[in-house]
């Protein structure tokens, strides 16, 4: 009988190794997310360009990149009847802002204390259906007719959107806190502020941080809305100039602004986020990007 000798097996991978092919496969899925995020929008804006100089699209109703780059630079250079740009848009950010730290804590206020007790959550929770259901858009007009042109209905309509949506992710987040822990702690002495402190808003602060990502953007939204409805100056007020003039590209280049805003918003959120959750573990989907 010939005795066989086992496979030979390939040498293991040294940790270096391992690590640095890490490494370069981080490095290679980074360009290829920067690659796709400077291609999409040359093929948008250049295709956008193209039908509009041919004619297929017309630039009268949907403007053209070309026009809206040069209304974006008068407005900078040459400023709006209502002031500068600046001005105007630090109008707009002051009111987006206030309202959304406004929404946010009466959000969180509201979704933590109905979210822990049931028989409050059953009492209110057809009104808060009832009231999320109304328009935004009439509650602007209310908010203006009984406010007057100054920034407190825009404040006032901002709030009221990012109210539901912070309010909503923080009763969630309660609801999905483990009820043995909390028993537990309760069993140790702990008092309903305790557990409140250290294991409920803990537990929901994920979902709390992960609906400010919305919220500013809908402050942002309700701040324009309250200006197109009545105000005496802000971005929206500019877009509502440009509309009666039939000007697309006025208003395509407030849009970019209010853009850039709320990315540089949602980079301060996320910093935030990370500062905030840093003791929560990674997630798949972020280990996987690690």
């Amino acid at each position: 009988m010939v005795a066989t000798r086992p496979p030979e097996t390939a040498p293991e991978q040294s940790e270096a190794d391992i690590q640095h092919a890490a490494r370069r496969a981080r490095r290679t899925r980074a360009l290829r997310v920067w690659a796709g995020r400077i291609i999409l929008p040359i093929l948008v804006v250049g295709g956008w360009q193209v039908c509009t100089a041919t004619g297929v699209v017309d630039k009268f109703f949907y403007g053209q990149p070309s026009m809206i780059w040069q209304s974006l630079l008068d407005l900078f250079t040459k400023g709006t009847p209502f002031g500068s740009i600046y001005f105007n848009v630090w109008v707009t950010i002051k009111e987006a802002i206030f309202g959304f730290g406004l929404g946010t804590v009466s959000g969180v206020i509201f979704g933590l204390l109905l979210g822990q007790n049931r028989v409050l959550s059953d009492i209110c929770s057809p009104y808060i259906k009832a009231l999320n259901s109304v328009p935004r858009i009439i509650l602007g007009s209310i908010f203006v007719v009984a406010f007057g042109l100054g920034i407190l209905p825009k404040v006032l309509l901002a709030a009221v959107l990012v109210f539901f949506i912070v309010f909503f992710n923080a009763f969630q987040g309660v609801r999905e806190v483990d009820q043995n822990l909390i028993a537990n702690v309760r069993v140790l002495g702990a008092s309903p502020l305790q557990v409140a402190r250290h294991v409920t808003i803990p537990s929901a602060l994920t979902w709390i941080i992960a609906s400010l990502h919305t919220a500013f953007g809908f402050a942002i939204i309700g701040a324009l809305v309250g200006e197109v409805l009545g105000s005496q100056a802000g971005v929206g007020l500019i877009i509502v100039q440009a509309q009666g003039h039939f000007d697309p590209n006025t208003v395509f280049a407030c849009m970019l602004l209010m853009a850039a805003v709320t990315l540089v918003a949602e980079s301060l959120i996320a910093l935030l986020e990370k500062r905030v959750l840093s003791w929560r573990p990674p997630s798949k989907t972020e280990a996987q990007a690690i």
